[in-house]
């Protein structure tokens, strides 16, 4: 799957790089992907439990 991370969106919770820290970091106070592209189980949870629904997966 392609991550994408809409950086006005985000207002830097971690939620996603606490369900997904082998993708997901902080940069910056915002979420920044490792890798532009991942299959990890839970991707797909970290974007669901975005609260402001900054990740987008295609």
């Amino acid at each position: 799957m392609k991550i994408s991370i809409d950086k006005k969106k985000c207002i830097g919770c971690g939620a996603c790089c606490a369900c997904c820290p082998e993708v997901f970091e902080m940069k910056n106070g915002k979420a920044n992907a490792k890798t532009k592209e991942s299959n990890a189980p839970c991707v797909k949870a970290a974007a669901e439990g975005c609260p402001v629904n900054a990740i987008s997966l295609k």
